[in-house]
């Protein structure tokens, strides 16, 4: 539903603000609003994701005196992921499922229009509620074309006009009577807009499609699993990592690594993140768990659930494809995002690469991968408390898994213990940050452990098939070294070399670090923490510089732009999503919300529900 544009002169303003492109435009569009830091116009800041800007006003020096500059209460209790787009000076706000967007007036902190989600005569909101995992969470918006894309809880994709706010359009992408969700940030790429699902917590069949811009209409749709053809592999162009090498995939390279027909229930949801390499045309993302949670019920290597993938752009097609975590056997969701990176490094052979991709896997890992190719370059522990596998073999690509962590071996009905990461992993889905000024990554981090016990489970559409029974706890131990120390905290915020797969500092947190941080060319990192915290940290040494605490613990990214001349830093607080289920759902089992609720108890301590939009900036003189 909409709402009508508050005043004419107003709508006059944003109509001049936001005149839409033609459809063949739309990609350069978005690139060019990406490469003028006033904007803040995808949820990675640019197609490559790496959450930089260019902005400096704000810096080492001054941070110190930031204040908070305005306000905006979105009026919904429930988790808040993603962050505001800024695009030409307007602000877009959105909330989770059951949805609202909003379209803020910088000038005037006025909102121009507003959106509310309704539900189509076939769906049930408690229904979709119902079926989606940990929290109803949204990551946030795309805008292309004179067009603002929301991928809507109840797996409905909407473009609604950004001057306006009335509905372009609307399609189904997936049912949520079986379980399939939609959670992720959008990305427009040319005339397509790119968007996945979730649901590997009820045996769905994850994919990406992209849609056409201009009516919604279906370009390309690519599985995650099955027959070469739906799943875009061509046997012989299509390549893997295997031998210290790439070679094609081969035929049935999915099909023969499932029992029989599982991979029609097989997961490996697509509900991350997306990035887009223009010299290339490649869309680069990440495949879930497979389902079940029970990895003695799903024997094989589950291709090509836990990957990460490189699509051609217009066919869907599969460059290359690399598996993580063979065989998951901890819900390692691999959907974590993936950043492109130019710079320059020698691989373990001395070979030259600069046109990298750098993931921090749910598993522990931080890869970096050459994105032309799909060569692995690095793949090294962020956080040194990880122990369900030793390293990953250079040569084979395969984590080596450690037996006393290995919950198909130990069986059905066993509980596995001590297990680390978490399921919720080293890193979930808070996005990474690079500054092309320092060469390095900094990463939101959870310093969690678990116990995991493995159940039978039986498939039924629509309800839960996950087959496991967790509880998470601190992983007591240094981050950095691995070391026990009995330390408590659940968080860790980290400073990486892509290049060489290195912890170059580390930050404890008492909480996970679950807000997506931002770097600039000031060189501060602003990142969130689940008490409500927004701290910007010395992207050299990590220094805490600054500190706020805004109204909710922060699961949203932090988003900077400028308006005016003016810099501003940007995030939505509203406790909620996986590690906040418990408050945001109403949960106090030690094992509810799949093992986080005993594990974050104690944030009730620090923060409460609510979603707000705090903007910063600095004081005038």
């Amino acid at each position: 539903m909409k709402q009508p544009v508050k005043s004419w002169l107003i709508a006059t303003s944003i109509a001049s603000l936001l005149a839409a492109p033609g459809l063949s435009q739309a990609n350069a569009e978005v690139d060019n609003l990406s490469k003028d830091p006033s904007n803040w116009a995808t949820w990675g800041g640019n197609y490559a994701g790496t959450r930089y800007s260019t902005l400096d006003q704000i810096n080492t020096h001054n941070v110190k005196n930031l204040q908070v500059a305005w306000t905006f209460s979105t009026g919904v209790l429930r988790g808040h992921e993603g962050g505001p787009l800024t695009v030409n000076g307007v602000v877009f706000v959105h909330t989770p499922y059951p949805h609202k967007v909003y379209a803020l007036d910088q000038s005037t902190q006025s909102v121009i229009w507003e959106y509310a989600y309704t539900p189509d005569k076939d769906i049930d909101p408690n229904q979709v509620i119902s079926v989606m995992c940990c929290d109803v969470v949204n990551r946030g918006l795309a805008y292309g074309d004179g067009k603002i894309f929301l991928a809507q809880g109840d797996a409905t994709l909407v473009a609604l006009d950004a001057k306006t706010g009335k509905l372009a359009w609307k399609i189904k992408n997936a049912d949520p009577k079986v379980g399939a969700t939609s959670t992720n940030a959008p990305l427009v790429v040319k005339d397509k807009v790119i968007t996945g699902m979730a649901g590997g917590e009820f045996g769905v069949r994850g994919f990406l499609a992209a849609y056409n811009i201009k009516d919604g209409s279906l370009a390309w749709k690519k599985y995650s699993m099955g027959p070469d053809a739906e799943v875009g592999l061509n046997p012989e162009k299509t390549t893997t990592w295997v031998d210290g090498k790439t070679a094609p995939v081969g035929k049935d390279s999915s099909l023969s690594t499932w029992k029989g027909d599982q991979w029609k229930i097989g997961g490996g949801s697509t509900w991350g993140w997306y990035s887009y390499d223009p010299a290339l045309n490649l869309v680069y993302y990440g495949s879930g768990n497979p389902s079940t949670w029970n990895p003695v019920q799903r024997p094989g290597d589950n291709k090509w659930s836990m990957s990460i993938w490189a699509r051609d752009a217009d066919t869907g097609e599969a460059k290359w494809v690399y598996q993580m975590t063979p065989h998951d056997e901890w819900d390692y969701d691999g959907i974590n995002e993936m950043v492109l990176l130019d710079l320059p490094m020698k691989d373990r052979n001395g070979k030259d690469h600069d046109k990298l991709l750098v993931h921090f896997d749910r598993n522990g890992f931080g890869y970096t991968l050459d994105r032309v190719t799909g060569e692995l370059l690095v793949a090294e522990k962020f956080d040194k408390a990880v122990n369900w596998a030793s390293h990953v073999d250079y040569k084979t690509g395969r984590p080596q898994v450690v037996k006393e962590y290995s919950t198909h071996q130990n069986g059905t009905d066993v509980n596995t213990k001590g297990v680390c990461p978490a399921a919720l992993g080293s890193k979930d889905q808070q996005p990474i940050a690079f500054s092309p000024r320092t060469k390095l990554v900094y990463i939101p981090g959870n310093h969690v452990c678990m116990n995991y016990e493995p159940f039978e489970v039986e498939y039924t559409a629509g309800q839960p098939y996950v087959g496991a029974t967790l509880t998470m706890f601190p992983a007591g131990v240094d981050a950095v070294t691995g070391i026990k120390n009995g330390s408590t905290n659940l968080g860790v915020f980290t400073a990486w070399d892509p290049t060489t797969g290195k912890i170059v500092w580390s930050k404890d947190e008492p909480f996970s670090v679950w807000s997506g941080a931002v770097a600039t060319a000031g060189d501060v990192v602003f990142y969130g923490t689940l008490e409500g915290y927004v701290k910007a940290v010395d992207a050299r040494s990590g220094n805490e510089l600054y500190r706020f605490k805004t109204p909710s613990g922060i699961i949203g990214n932090v988003n900077t732009w400028s308006y005016k001349g003016k810099q501003y830093v940007g995030v939505l607080s509203g406790l909620g999503g996986w590690a906040g289920i418990g408050m945001a759902a109403g949960l106090d089992g030690e094992s509810e919300g799949l093992g986080a609720v005993g594990a974050y108890k104690s944030l009730a301590n620090f923060t409460k529900l609510g979603g707000v939009l705090t903007v910063f900036s600095l004081p005038n003189n």
